[in-house]
């Protein structure tokens, strides 16, 4: 694991990367709610070259809707982050939020078993890539 996050490196080029990503989060029950093309946002925005870097907003509705129970306040740390990039030598990089780093994090040892049960669907669907 990354510090922030389940991380694995693909032998594989960033757009077939990128487009097995999303199967494999459905596999575990999420779907994609936002995408953010950090490279072409920045181009837009600062005029600057990035590297092709995406920023997806995973959902799994039911441990959503259970975290929301909880606390509203729990919206903050949603939807879970997963970020796939091309790394200087032709691979790519996909990593997803550690809710152990967030969820978890805040303290309330109520929402400790959720955090270990979205972590865990999120290290079995970045296994699969």
């Amino acid at each position: 694991m990354a510090p922030f996050g389940i991380r694995k490196t693909l032998d594989l080029g960033f757009e077939e990367a990128l487009a097995r990503v999303p199967e494999a989060l459905k596999a575990e029950g999420f779907g994609i709610l936002t995408e953010i093309d950090v490279q072409q946002t920045l181009r837009q925005k600062l005029d600057v070259p990035f590297r092709r870097y995406r920023i997806l907003g995973a959902c799994n509705p039911p441990f959503a809707h259970q975290a929301l129970q909880h606390s509203l306040d729990m919206g903050m740390l949603m939807p879970c982050n997963v970020i796939v990039y091309e790394t200087d030598d032709g691979k790519t990089v996909v990593s997803a939020v550690d809710p152990m780093q967030t969820i978890a994090a805040q303290g309330d040892p109520a929402v400790r078993p959720l955090a270990v049960a979205v972590q865990l669907k999120l290290q079995r669907a970045i296994d699969r890539l």
